[in-house]
């Protein structure tokens, strides 16, 4: 456990919807639960500190407006507020570089002194809670900006700041998928193998990924698929995400898969895919679980869906054992005959109030994932809000040469 300083730039919006949420929001990896985080928003020429938090699990959830700035987000615990105070009292401290000793990229505070001043400065000051009020200045996420306005261009920064070069783990070549089912190097064959090292924010023991999707075929299905050339009404897998500090603990996710691979490289031969298949395949997901479709089909597909999924969980004795401890922490004196039953309950609500949809793809432009989304989320659940919407690049990479393993950062080219 660490202590490090959240800056929110000047976005008092994103400021006050982490304390709203209990969720902070990382522009970089490297933080671990448990760590105490000191939450700061730039209002004029002061960075003012009124909260501070632990980090909890970790989590897929970000909701601020430019979420996808974030590549990590934590649920906090011990969440506690003072009276406002700028931290720019590190300077006493960390000299004239004190922004990018402690603030820049929220890392780690390795200096004791500089830890001991902002927990007594906190201590001191401790309030009741409170909202930072906000202006018409311009919002904007930014690692205190202002801070290190002058500093980048320091030549003496590396020899004040030896710790501030990033040093390169190794160097790698971007290669295509072949596409997207190939058994050695298709997208979805290696995501699924490596889907817990690839998404943190997804721990193996809180989540249950299920790549079969075949086992949602039925003769039924497939005479309706027919009619529509190319789009299924079947994701490609399945994603059960647990937080029993939700209202709904079940999150359900369905995932696909698309690539464009080595088949696909000219720019109209992309966008008429993206705009002829996947988007119309996404919407299809998407209307399954709707309030457009007619509420006998939908609940004949919830109740089809959840007892496949039960059976697939039930054939597996690990399985069964994460789903029942999940179950046991909702309830922790329930009957172990009303596992089953309950366990029903939780997915069937999930499917009808808590869904999103996840696009895993080789490419995509900040404008079609912003498009996909709005188009996904003009879909309305039965608790009338919208089915959520992520998507998720990944690229495969081959290795160049490995220059310190001990390192953190690597170089592509592709």
């Amino acid at each position: 456990m660490g202590t490090r300083i959240l800056h929110c730039g000047k976005s008092v919006e994103n400021y006050n919807i982490s304390i709203k949420e209990k969720i902070f929001g990382f522009t970089q990896r490297g933080q671990a639960e448990g760590d105490l985080v000191y939450l700061v928003v730039k209002r004029g020429k002061e960075s003012l500190c009124g909260a501070r938090a632990r980090l909890g699990e970790i989590t897929d959830s970000k909701p601020w407006p430019d979420a996808e700035h974030y590549v990590s987000a934590f649920r906090i615990t011990n969440l506690q507020f003072c009276e406002p105070f700028d931290i720019k009292i590190l300077q006493k401290i960390g000299g004239k570089h004190w922004a990018l000793k402690y603030v820049q990229v929220s890392k780690l505070i390795s200096d004791p002194a500089a830890v001991d001043l902002l927990d007594k400065t906190f201590t001191v000051r401790d309030s009741e809670f409170t909202y930072v009020s906000d202006t018409s200045e311009q919002y904007g996420l930014s690692d205190s900006e202002d801070e290190q306005k002058g500093f980048e261009e320091d030549e003496n920064i590396e020899s004040a700041l030896p710790d501030s070069e990033i040093n390169i783990l190794a160097t790698f070549q971007t290669i295509s998928f072949t596409n997207e089912t190939d058994k050695i190097r298709g997208l979805e064959t290696l995501v699924n193998r490596n889907f817990y090292s690839l998404f943190p924010q997804y721990p193996e023991q809180r989540s249950l990924l299920i790549p079969e999707n075949r086992i949602f075929i039925t003769s039924n299905l497939e005479s309706k698929e027919s009619n529509i050339s190319g789009i299924r009404g079947i994701p490609d897998a399945l994603l059960l995400v647990f937080n029993k500090m939700d209202t709904v603990p079940f999150q359900f996710n369905l995932i696909e898969y698309e690539c464009y691979g080595q088949a696909k490289k000219k720019i109209q031969e992309k966008s008429n895919y993206l705009n002829g298949h996947i988007i119309p395949q996404l919407m299809r997901f998407a209307s399954t679980f709707s309030i457009v479709t007619e509420k006998q089909i939908r609940d004949d597909t919830i109740k089809r869906w959840t007892e496949r999924i039960i059976e697939y969980i039930f054939l597996n004795k690990a399985l069964q054992t994460k789903v029942t401890a999940w179950m046991r922490e909702i309830e922790p004196a329930i009957n172990e005959q009303l596992i089953g039953l309950k366990l029903k309950e939780q997915i069937e609500q999930s499917l009808r109030t808590n869904l999103k949809i996840i696009l895993i793809i080789d490419e995509l432009s900040t404008e079609q994932r912003d498009t996909i989304s709005n188009v996904v989320k003009a879909f309305k659940l039965e608790n009338n809000t919208s089915i959520q919407f992520w998507a998720y690049i990944v690229r495969l990479e081959q290795k160049i040469t490995v220059l310190n393993e001990g390192y953190e950062y690597a170089l592509s080219v592709q």
